[in-house]
């Protein structure tokens, strides 16, 4: 079995910028992914527009031409896509990690297909893969979904958005402009504040036109197979509902985190232990990169400011295989 120098696990964009640092600088590495090439971008909703503009998106200085001045998920796709072709990185895909254990001085990961070993390892696992839930009675119904794709399958249906962030307002704007009948949630007294700039004013507009109806300072009490259940500062009111979009946000996997022996606060942050000049946790050899550095606070970190992670991994990693070498 070969042993690399460096597994990392999770093919996005901070995994693919970890993938292409490690080959430039000579390491062994191989890239694993549960899902395609950029899983997480790939699942985002099908007309999501970035926040960033295309060059805050670019890895290793690799142009990122785009149409527009924010890029569209499809050119993000193709960008990524073609970073990876292009550079023959090592990517193993469709491919989910079940286990990472060490064993003295190295790791043993153990995936669906495969069984590697590596002297470290690098998480670069994002967090889009586990909904915030809103643990209510009728959460599981098959009329709910904590993500959101096409606003077409929406067309003509009563549709609660349960939520104040990018998601939930761009998912509430496209599919009232596809025929939906829509009505925000939303648990605090306003639009979120981190809204896009050019998205805010526009939901503030409908709302206040009557077009797309919000109840503010509002939570849902319960989901039934045809109503809504909404505790309101007026009172409880039942809505004729179809259809709930819950997008209230997404959280790392801190279990899988804790297991590894990551040290996270005990806070409601959950921010896991890592040194900040080296990226590397308390335990040795094992790196974070992305927003899972965040914990909690998963609007902290972005691909534009934690490409960097990508480098400073790198050479961190280079100055312990230094070491192991004098020593031996």
């Amino acid at each position: 079995m070969q042993m690399f120098d460096v597994i990392i696990i999770g093919g996005g964009p901070i995994g693919i910028a970890c993938g292409l640092e490690a080959k430039k600088q000579g390491l062994s590495y191989v890239i694993i992914e549960k899902g395609p090439i950029v899983n997480s971008l790939f699942n985002y909703p099908i007309n999501m527009q970035f926040f960033s503009s295309s060059e805050k998106l670019e890895i290793d200085e690799i142009p990122f031409i785009s149409k527009e001045a924010k890029p569209k998920r499809n050119e993000a796709l193709e960008y990524y896509r073609r970073i990876v072709t292009s550079n023959k990185l090592n990517i193993h895909l469709f491919e989910k990690v079940e286990d990472v254990g060490k064993q003295g001085d190295h790791f043993r990961v153990k995936t669906q297909k495969n069984q590697y070993t590596a002297k470290n390892v690098v998480l670069a696992t994002g967090f889009y893969d586990l909904p915030n839930k809103i643990n209510v009675p009728g959460e599981d119904l098959p009329k709910v979904s904590h993500y959101y794709k096409d606003p077409h399958f929406y067309a003509s249906q009563k549709l609660a958005v349960i939520g104040a962030s990018n998601s939930a307002i761009d998912a509430a704007l496209e599919c009232w402009r596809k025929g939906a009948e829509v009505t925000l949630i939303i648990r605090g007294p306003e639009v979120g504040r981190r809204v896009k700039y050019w998205v805010r004013p526009d939901i503030i507009n409908r709302i206040e036109e009557g077009s797309i109806k919000a109840y503010f300072d509002s939570t849902v009490k319960e989901i039934k197979s045809t109503e809504l259940v909404v505790d309101t500062p007026e009172g409880e009111v039942i809505l004729e509902n179809d259809f709930v979009l819950a997008l209230t946000g997404y959280r790392p996997n801190f279990e899988f985190l804790e297991n590894l022996g990551i040290e996270l606060s005990n806070d409601e942050k959950r921010l896991p232990s890592y040194n900040p000049e080296t990226m590397e946790t308390n335990v040795p050899g094992l790196f974070l990169a992305g927003v899972i550095c965040g914990g909690m606070e998963t609007h902290k970190w972005f691909i534009e400011n934690s490409r960097i992670h990508a480098p400073i991994i790198v050479r961190a990693i280079q100055d312990k295989l230094q070491l192991v070498e004098k020593d031996t």
